[in-house]
């Protein structure tokens, strides 16, 4: 069984801040206590790959689901 690879580009902070509604720097809190979705440092960059941002999305959803 093979994996199959994410082909989609990776995200900055600003498109997952944007996707997720909250402000680039409340990423950069939660990326400094370790509490946010998973990242990668490209260069001097933080960069995200959009399957972590929805597993993370997913892991700290709440609620009942219909």
């Amino acid at each position: 069984m093979t994996a199959t690879r994410d082909t989609r580009a990776l995200a900055t902070s600003s498109e997952v801040a944007t996707f997720l509604g909250v402000p680039p720097k409340t990423l950069d809190q939660w990326a400094y206590q370790g509490i946010g979705p998973r990242w990668s440092k490209v260069g001097r960059y933080r960069r995200y790959r959009w399957a972590d941002v929805e597993k993370w999305l997913d892991k700290n959803a709440s609620g009942q689901v219909a």
